[in-house]
């Protein structure tokens, strides 16, 4: 079996919810229950996939469950975890913010597709108080040093290893755009894990929904909900494997990044433009 890591970044708000909710929030997006960390289930990035797929698609996805002879697919999907959140900031618009719990969960998968060759360190923070920005002209720092997240204030302390961090994660990103490569550079924040929980626990998109009747265009009895949605330029990652069946893990590899050349709609709200995705397939393999 062999192993890439993808990336998948919002370019629009992004909605894949668990059904109803229990409080305020009548569809919430789906989170792990043991961390709140916000993550995609891995069944509906392969649906999307499979049903973007113009090629060999049962060999690679499997055969419908309906079909008299089915046929299981030769590509396994893990759930897309957080990796960068976006918060926005006094200075610079916005920051990518993560921590050391996701970065470390990062290298991790990282360590399973490319073996012990990735080893930029994770910066350990000392104290909520403070973040770590890159040494390469960070954007969302103040005159004093500061960096302030929605209302939160920041010692900002320049990193080496996050400029690293911001190296190799926007040329994953964004291969062939050097100013994305250049804004998460600028852009790039590392807070307290529990700062960053903080965050994605109150930092996501929360709008109200209504149904009109088609006769009236007056809304309809009932008909208001909230949906939350990961808010646009979240990135997060996951891992693809690939099993040599009746086609080659290369021949697997090359027809998913054909699929995925242009951005794809993952999660609901599709109608009114949630979902647009960016998926990119990194080169290491386990």
């Amino acid at each position: 079996m062999n192993t890439k890591l993808f990336l998948l970044h919002a370019l629009s708000p992004l909605h894949a919810g668990t059904g109803r909710g229990v409080g305020m929030i009548d569809m919430p997006i789906a989170r792990e229950k043991v961390t709140g960390i916000p993550y995609i289930p891995g069944s509906s990035i392969k649906g999307v996939l499979r049903s973007a797929s113009k090629e060999k698609r049962d060999e690679i996805f499997g055969t419908d469950a309906d079909k008299s002879e089915s046929v299981a697919g030769a590509v396994n999907f893990s759930d897309a975890r957080t990796l960068l959140f976006p918060v926005r900031s006094l200075r610079g618009t916005f920051a990518w913010a993560t921590s050391p719990l996701l970065l470390h969960r990062f290298q991790r998968d990282m360590e399973i597709v490319a073996g012990n060759t990735f080893e930029i360190p994770v910066p350990a923070l000392q104290g909520e108080e403070k973040c770590f920005v890159s040494k390469k002209n960070s954007t969302i720092q103040t005159d004093d040093n500061r960096v302030i997240l929605e209302d939160l204030d920041f010692l900002a302390q320049e990193d080496e290893d996050t400029s690293n961090w911001a190296q190799i994660l926007g040329d994953a990103l964004f291969p062939d755009d050097e100013y994305w490569q250049g804004a998460l550079t600028q852009r790039l924040c590392i807070l307290s894990d529990d700062v960053m929980g903080f965050l994605l626990s109150t930092g996501t998109e929360v709008v109200a929904r209504i149904a009109l009747d088609d006769k009236t265009k007056v809304v309809k009895n009932g008909a208001l909900w909230y949906e939350e949605s990961l808010p646009v330029e979240s990135v997060l990652y996951g891992l693809l494997s690939a099993v040599e069946r009746e086609l080659p893990t290369e021949e697997i590899f090359a027809t998913i990044n054909r699929v995925i050349e242009k951005p794809l709609q993952i999660g609901g709200s599709a109608t009114v433009g949630r979902g647009l995705c960016q998926m990119r397939l990194l080169d290491e393999e386990a």
